[in-house]
Order: C-alpha cells, then structure tokens, then sequence
C-alpha cells in the first residue's frame, strides 16, 4: 500500500520560513517526481513546485525565488524551503508522488499539512 506522509505545517509570521517535508513508501514502483501543491478554501490545488527524479525542478511563478524543493531518491522524500512567506502561503499543502515505470504515471496523494501565514 502506498504511503504519502507529509510534516511541517504550522504557523509562522509572515516574511518568515517554514520546511515541509514528505516522504513516500509501500510501492514497488519507481517514482518519477514528487511534488507540492497547495489549496485554498473554494479553490483548485495548484502546484507549488515538483521535482523529477533526475532532479529537474518547477515552480510556480508565485513562489520562484522564494521556495525551494529538494529530493532525495534513495529516502523517496522531497523537502519544501519556504523562505519570505507571504498571505498567499496560508494554505492545506499536499506532498504528491507520481508512480510507475513509464507514462501515464500514477498519482498518490498525502492527507495535506496546513500553513498559516500571519501578517
């Protein structure tokens, strides 16, 4: 069974950091990425930032320059560095691994770490 645990939510005053972390485990499957998305009430889940396993990195524009992910592929954890967070940061972040050998890969999901963000 496929795990996807994420930690390190929390509250923070804004202009601050925070590091969020996730790990996967229970697949017999390779990871191709993982990636942070995050959600507000009444919206979508957006990405945030994703790293593939040969360590090619996305962001948001929202959080370039500000957010960095990392991996590491032998632990299957990503880490989320939230430098200068801002209003916008006050969200449920969600660690996602994308699964499989080859595409389509198979997305799992963890149950979300809240941020909140105060001015």
């Amino acid at each position: 069974q496929v795990q996807v645990v994420e930690s390190g939510g929390g509250l923070v005053q804004a202009g601050g950091s925070l590091r969020l972390s996730c790990a996967g485990s229970g697949s017999e499957f390779s990871i191709y990425a993982m990636g942070w998305y995050r959600q507000a009430p009444g919206k979508q889940r957006a990405l945030v930032a994703r790293i593939t396993s040969d360590g090619t990195t996305n962001y948001a524009d929202s959080v370039r320059g500000r957010f960095t992910i990392s991996g590491d592929n032998a632990k299957n954890t990503v880490w989320l560095q939230m430098n200068n967070l801002d209003a916008e940061g006050t969200r449920v972040y969600y660690c996602n691994a994308e699964l499989g050998w080859y595409s389509p890969y198979k997305d799992f999901w963890g149950q979300g770490t809240r941020v909140t963000v105060s001015s």
